[in-house]
C-alpha cells in the first residue's frame, strides 16, 4: 500500500493498516524535506511509475485537497477500514474512503469516494454520504441523512434523522443539526444556526 501525504492524518491511516496486517510500502509527499513518517520511508513527490502495482490512500484530512489530488493520481485507489470498526454487511463504500477505529455504519448507508469516517463516528441507517466528505471524530448522523459532497462535520457534531445537508458545508464541532443546510454553509451551535457562506 501507498500513502499520500505524511502528516498526522497518515499515522492514523498507518495504524489502521498495520492492524489489518497490510504493509506500507512508501509515502508520498510534496515536501521533499520529510524523509520519514514512524520507521516508513518518504518517497517524495508523487510518482505514477513507482510501485505502479500498488494501491494508494490519498492520507490528508483537508477535503478540497484530497479531490484535487484524487484528479491527478494514476494509481489504483484502495480503502482502509480499521478491524475495529462495526460496518453492515450492505453498506457501500467507495474508492480512496478510510473507516476509522470504532467508527459504526448501519444498514444500507451508502459510503462516496475518498470520504474520512473518524474515529468513533456513528452513521445510523439509510444515510448517504457523497464524495470528499469528512465526518470527524465523536460525530453522529441519525438515520436517512444526505451529506453533500465535500462537507465538514465537526467533531461532536449531531445530526437528526432525515436531514439533507448540501455540498462544501462546515458543520462547527458540537453543533445540534436540526433543519436542512444549503451548499457551502457554515452552521455553529446548539441549535445550529448559519453564520456566513463559503463559496
Amino acid at each position: 500500500m501507498l500513502l499520500y501525504g505524511a502528516s498526522g492524518h497518515a499515522k492514523v491511516i498507518i495504524d489502521c493498516l498495520e492492524a489489518s496486517k497490510v504493509s506500507v510500502d512508501g509515502i508520498f509527499d510534496d515536501d521533499i524535506s520529510k524523509k520519514y513518517l514512524l520507521e516508513y520511508n518518504v518517497l517524495g513527490s508523487y510518482n505514477a511509475n513507482l510501485l505502479n502495482d500498488n494501491e494508494i490512500i490519498i492520507a490528508i484530512g483537508n477535503n478540497h485537497i484530497r479531490r484535487n489530488l484524487s484528479e491527478e493520481i494514476k494509481h489504483k485507489f484502495a480503502k482502509v477500514i480499521h478491524p475495529s470498526a462495526t460496518i453492515q454487511r450492505n453498506v457501500m463504500i467507495g474508492e480512496g474512503s478510510v473507516i476509522f477505529h470504532h467508527a459504526i455504519l448501519q444498514s444500507s448507508t451508502k459510503i462516496g469516494s475518498h470520504v474520512i469516517v473518524n474515529t468513533k463516528a456513528s452513521i445510523d441507517h439509510d444515510c448517504i454520504i457523497e464524495d470528499f466528505v469528512h465526518i470527524a471524530p465523536n460525530a453522529t448522523l441519525c438515520g436517512g441523512i444526505t451529506v453533500g459532497e465535500g462537507t465538514l462535520i465537526g467533531a461532536g457534531a449531531v445530526i437528526i434523522p432525515n436531514l439533507k445537508i448540501g455540498k462544501w458545508v462546515t458543520i462547527g464541532a458540537g453543533s445540534v443539526v436540526i433543519n436542512d443546510i444549503p451548499a457551502y454553509a457554515v452552521v455553529l451551535g446548539n441549535p445550529a444556526i448559519i453564520k456566513k457562506y463559503n463559496k
